[in-house]
């Protein structure tokens, strides 16, 4: 009975170290993006000097030029016209 419990355990670790070993590039990438607080990024909604939304790579647009969009980074809407630390200009 005692060899019979150790191969079941035994049995049990090995399928749970396979499990575990499946490689992370299956997983989504938004299973691990989590987005910021607008506080967190100092998000504003005005620019910061020529840098805004609309020029950062970051930045996914509203409906229309003017409207607002989202933010692979930050929480929520956000204008175009705004700003905040995660800004990446584009290429």
């Amino acid at each position: 009975m005692k060899n019979s419990s150790r191969r079941s355990f035994l049995k049990t670790a090995t399928l749970i170290a396979g499990v575990a070993a499946v490689p992370v590039t299956f997983l989504s990438q938004e299973a691990f993006a989590a987005k910021v607080a607008k506080a967190s990024m100092q998000y504003q909604d005005t620019p910061k000097g020529d840098a805004h939304c609309s020029k950062c790579v970051q930045f996914i647009p509203g409906k229309s030029a003017t409207a607002q969009g989202t933010c692979k980074v930050v929480e929520g809407n956000v204008s175009p016209n705004g700003w905040c630390l995660a800004f990446t200009p584009k290429a």
